[in-house]
C-alpha cells in the first residue's frame, strides 16, 4: 500500500477505536502474525492517543489472559487464526470492548468482533482524540517472559522517536540529539526498504521497522508464519530491500546454508544491512553472511 493508504487506513483504525470509547493512554494489543495491519494498527493507536501492545501469538490461553489483564488492554487487533482461542477466554478479559478481526481466509469473523478493513476504511480523515498528541505518551514493548511473567517496557513517545530518527540517520551516532527537522530532511525522497525475518510482535522486527517507516522507507512483510528461507531472499531481491531484521544464528544458519547450496541463486546486492537481537549471533554466522554479500553490514544488538 502506499504512504496515503496508510496513513488514511491508520486513521480509520483511530476513529473506530475513540468511537468505541478508548480514552487516553487506553492500550490496543496487536494478536497478529506478520502483515501490513500490524503496523496500521500501532500508527493508528498512536494517532489516537493510545498505547500498541505487542502480543506473542505462540502464547496459551492463561498467557494471554495475563498479558491483556496486565497491561490494562481496551481493544485487541486479531488474525482470523486465533478466534478460536479468543472464543475460550473473552469472558476473563472484560475490560477489552473492542476487537478488530483481520480476515486470512481461516476462520469468519464472530458476531463479537467488527471486521478490520471495514474499521480501516471508515474515516480518512485526520484522527485525533480531545486530548491531542503529547510527547509524554507511551510506546510500550512487553518481555517475552523468558526470565519471569512478561513485563511490559515503557517509553516516552518523544524519547523513543528520537532514538529511532537518530538510528535512521547514522547508527554510529545514536546517542546524540536529533531534532525532528531531521526526519523532514530524510523524506524529501522515498526512503529505504525493510523486510523483517523475525515476528513483529517481537523487539527487534517491530523497532527495526518503525526506524524504516519513521525516516520514510517502507515494510515489505512475508506471507509465510514460520521461516521461508526462500521467500525471505525472494522478497529481499524483489523489493531490492536494503535492510532485513533476524534472531541471531536461528535464522542466520537456515540463511547460510541456503545461500551456501545455491549462491548465485538470489540478486542481494542492494542488501546492506543484516540486524539481530535477542539471542547468541556467533562469529561464523556473521563471517558467512559477510562472504556472501560482502557489502553489508551486520548490526549485533545481542540482548534477552
Amino acid at each position: 500500500i502506499s504512504w496515503r493508504e496508510f496513513d488514511e487506513r491508520a486513521n480509520g483504525i483511530a476513529h473506530t477505536l475513540l468511537a468505541n470509547g478508548a480514552q487516553e493512554q487506553d492500550k490496543v494489543a496487536q494478536y497478529l502474525y506478520n502483515c501490513p495491519e500490524y503496523m496500521e494498527s500501532m500508527f493508528g493507536a498512536f494517532k489516537a492517543g493510545l498505547v500498541p501492545v505487542n502480543t506473542n501469538y505462540r502464547y496459551a490461553d492463561d498467557e494471554l489472559v495475563y498479558l491483556w489483564d496486565n497491561a490494562d488492554a481496551v481493544a485487541v487487533v486479531f488474525h482470523g487464526s486465533f478466534v478460536e482461542t479468543i472464543e475460550r477466554i473473552i469472558e476473563r478479559v472484560p475490560r477489552v470492548r473492542t476487537w478488530l478481526w483481520v480476515d486470512d481466509q481461516t476462520e469468519p469473523c464472530p458476531t463479537w468482533a467488527t471486521p478490520y478493513e471495514n474499521a480501516a476504511a471508515s474515516n480518512p480523515s485526520k484522527a485525533q482524540g480531545p486530548w491531542g498528541r503529547d510527547g509524554d505518551h507511551l510506546y510500550m514493548l512487553y518481555t517475552g517472559g523468558t526470565t519471569g511473567m512478561p513485563k511490559g517496557v515503557m517509553w516516552r513517545q518523544d524519547d523513543h522517536i528520537r532514538n529511532i530518527v537518530a538510528l535512521g540517520v547514522n547508527p554510529r551516532y545514536a546517542e546524540d540529539p536529533v531534532d525532528y527537522s531531521q526526519t523532514a530532511e530524510l523524506i524529501t525522497n522515498p526512503g529505504y526498504v525493510s523486510v523483517p525475518a523475525c515476528p513483529l510482535m517481537h523487539g527487534t522486527g517491530c523497532m527495526t521497522q518503525l526506524i524504516a517507516l519513521c525516516t520514510g522507507g517502507c515494510v515489505a512483510t512475508l506471507k509465510a508464519r514460520n521461516l521461508d528461507i526462500e521467500e525471505l531472499f525472494d522478497t529481499i531481491e524483489r523489493h531490492r530491500a536494503m535492510t532485513t531484521a533476524i534472531v541471531g544464528d536461528a535464522f542466520a544458519k537456515p540463511m547460510l546454508r541456503a545461500l551456501d547450496a545455491q549462491p548465485e541463486r538470489w540478486d542481494l546486492s542492494n542488501l546492506f544491512l543484516f540486524t539481530s537481537s535477542g539471542v547468541m549471533f556467533s562469529e561464523s554466522a556473521k563471517q558467512g553472511l559477510i562472504r556472501h554479500v560482502p557489502h553489508s553490514m551486520i548490526v549485533d544488538a545481542f540482548s534477552s
